[in-house]
């Protein structure tokens, strides 16, 4: 297994992948297949080739089997922010830890950004496993938004979650970056 940045020529199995998400877990993304579906490849080949985007690929056995994006603010005023985004792993790689592998990459490209202090995302209230990964990952609640998506005439609400990624997470405990490990 091993993660890597995403560019271009990845753009079709990144295609696949996120209309698979769309289509298995309809609940979890804003997006949906339908909308996704329609739009050329050179649309999923400029996500993966926009400077406002970084999005990481986990393959297994030569597949593309998870994928995950951070998304930087572009205003002056927000700069300090960014947004973890589009985090699936397929079904068949899923319990093998590579939702926390495409964490943890996704945290340390923040980290080398020094403008950059913390990472947001939201996750579907009820995605026990997701919010459990994030925890472990770092992440803390500070939010709930109701009524946030919805698929035919279900609602569903999205929990808003941050991390500081001025800190290391080590051992249990919450180290300053700055400190020797």
């Amino acid at each position: 297994m091993w993660i890597e940045r995403l560019d271009a020529s990845h753009a079709l199995a990144y295609r696949e992948l996120m209309l698979e998400a769309y289509d298995r877990h309809p609940q979890a993304f804003t997006s949906s297949v339908r909308e996704r579906a329609v739009m050329p490849l050179s649309w999923w080949e400029g996500r993966l080739t926009s400077k406002l985007d970084a999005v990481f690929g986990a393959f297994e056995d030569g597949r593309l089997a998870g994928i995950v994006g951070l998304a930087f603010e572009p205003r002056e005023k927000a700069r300090h922010k960014s947004t973890l985004f589009g985090m699936y792993v397929s079904a068949d790689f899923r319990q093998h830890g590579l939702g926390q592998k495409l964490v943890e990459a996704t945290i340390a490209e923040a980290q080398k950004h020094p403008e950059l202090k913390l990472i947001q995302l939201t996750v579907t209230a009820g995605n026990d496993a997701a919010f459990k990964l994030y925890q472990r990952c770092g992440f803390v609640q500070f939010g709930l938004e109701p009524l946030a998506v919805r698929v035919g005439e279900d609602y569903f609400d999205k929990i808003h979650m941050w991390r500081d990624i001025t800190v290391q997470q080590g051992g249990g405990e919450t180290v300053a970056s700055s400190r020797p490990q």
